[in-house]
């Protein structure tokens, strides 16, 4: 009973943001994300941890941990309100920097890996990408409400997302690799790493670590890695493309510790760019465990 109250209670919430208009949608979303500063203690000292780390402590750490919440209420009320009939009027507000990298990697036929941080809208990128004929696949969870799965796993392919859900680490490489072998574009997000079980790396100059699946797919395949970010841009959106991250000499394991070294060095300026957009509010540096 408690799954079916969840899932339609869900249901009934997305269908009623969906009837707004898309300024309406921002300012929601903004209000939400600050109740839920004010409330929420926990992300709250996570996301001035964060902020202390990204801007120094001399700067407007408060506000900026403030920002980061409206920014992630506001990412949360878009997923619930996009349609796929909406994609144009979003593409319309959508600005791209990069996108002669992903057009050449198609061309190429190898496929392609994006590495993503919780930055802005992330979901935009997918159709940047569908745009000019490059699928997305991407990772979610394998929620324990199979109706929310199901119905979150349609949604996102409605937009131009196919979903391979986190069933089993060796299966979902294999489809990752199978995605990548049909010039398929592989998003994950790749900024905190779930397990703890990745690759060490130097992160806002502290160590930290960060998972190996964007490297170690590339590596493997020969797809080139891109960092990407999709921020907010006033009521619109903005996507930058970095330029694929070298594929250093040495064998597969250096290769992989190396790159996944330069991604996190991606992230950190793809950060710089908006700090308060970005939305990780949860412990990731071990210091935050402490």
């Amino acid at each position: 009973m408690r799954a079916w109250l969840a899932y339609w209670g869900l249901r009934v919430g997305a269908g009623l943001v969906g009837l707004l208009p898309h300024s309406a949608v921002i300012w929601l979303g903004s209000l939400v994300g600050r109740v839920w500063y004010l409330l929420d203690g926990g992300r709250r000292r996570m996301a001035t941890r964060h902020m202390e780390r990204v801007l120094g402590s001399g700067s407007d750490v408060a506000g900026a941990s403030e920002s980061v919440m409206k920014s992630y209420g506001r990412y949360f009320a878009e997923a619930l309100w996009v349609r796929a009939q909406r994609i144009p009027g979003l593409m319309e507000k959508t600005s791209v920097e990069g996108l002669d990298l992903v057009v050449a990697a198609r061309d190429e036929g190898n496929g392609m890996v994006f590495s993503v941080p919780h930055l802005g809208n992330w979901e935009v990128a997918a159709p940047v990408a569908a745009k000019v004929g490059i699928p997305v696949v991407a990772v979610a969870e394998d929620l324990p409400n199979s109706r929310i799965t199901d119905w979150f796993t349609s949604m996102r392919n409605d937009i131009g997302i196919e979903i391979v859900l986190a069933t089993g680490r060796v299966e979902v490489m294999r489809q990752l690799e199978a995605a990548i072998a049909d010039n398929k574009a592989v998003a994950l997000l790749a900024d905190r790493d779930l397990n703890g079980k990745g690759v060490e790396v130097e992160f806002f100059g502290e160590n930290t670590t960060m998972p190996a699946g964007p490297a170690a797919l590339a590596v493997k395949t020969g797809a080139p890695l891109f960092p990407v970010a999709a921020y907010f841009d006033g009521d619109g959106h903005r996507v930058v493309v970095r330029p694929a991250i070298e594929v250093p000499e040495g064998k597969r394991s250096d290769q992989v510790k190396k790159m996944t070294q330069s991604m996190a060095g991606e992230f950190e300026n793809l950060i710089l760019a908006a700090p308060d957009q970005w939305h990780l509010v949860v412990p990731n540096w071990p210091s935050d465990r402490e």
